[in-house]
């Protein structure tokens, strides 16, 4: 009897576990809602007129319409876009839409960028010029160190030359007794070509 019970005791426990794992019930899989409406989707086109950036690099936007007299208040990188709202009287200078900056205006030099086709910019005059922060001022004391004086110097006086003496010469015809000093001359190479000819005839 005890061993039978040993025998069926794990048959009957093993019975169990089939039993309760067989019974599970399985997980149903839920499927996800889908969404049945249209997501709308946003397109941006530009309207009105614009620029487009046509040079290679950068360029700045100045707060009015000059390189030198107003500031660089921010860039625009090649073939960026931005709204055109008016020209210079001269038409060098395009005036844009630049938000992020104080008024949001801006200009751009008119060469460096291409106008939206079919575009009229009415002309717009320039803002007033700013002022500067800070007037430049030079420091007399300071400034006398780089100074160099120069102290005066006399002027050079100016000393007559002594007179001049022209030399004189002596005539030599005359001392020669009234014989011209180029006859003298012919006679003595005369003589001189004679005493050569008759040692010449010597020698022979």
């Amino acid at each position: 009897m005890r061993f039978a019970f040993r025998f069926l005791f794990p048959v009957v426990l093993l019975v169990a576990v089939f039993a309760l794992v067989f019974n599970v019930p399985s997980p149903q899989k839920v499927a996800a809602q889908q969404p049945t409406g249209v997501i709308p989707t946003v397109t941006s086109t530009p309207t009105g007129p614009f620029i487009t950036v046509s040079y290679a690099e950068q360029i700045n936007i100045r707060s009015g319409p000059s390189s030198y007299i107003y500031p660089a208040i921010g860039v625009l990188l090649p073939n960026e876009t931005a709204p055109a709202i008016g020209r210079s009287p001269g038409g060098d200078w395009i005036q844009i839409r630049y938000p992020g900056i104080p008024g949001g205006i801006g200009w751009v030099y008119a060469p460096l960028v291409l106008l939206s086709p079919g575009a009229n910019l009415p002309p717009v005059d320039a803002p007033p010029t700013p002022t500067p922060i800070t007037t430049p001022t030079i420091d007399p004391t300071l400034a006398a160190r780089f100074i160099t004086q120069v102290p005066p110097t006399r002027l050079p006086t100016f000393t007559p030359p002594g007179p001049l003496s022209i030399p004189t010469y002596e005539n030599i015809s005359a001392q020669a007794g009234g014989v011209p000093m180029g006859l003298v001359i012919a006679i003595l190479a005369l003589i001189g070509g004679f005493g050569s000819l008759i040692s010449f005839l010597r020698g022979r």
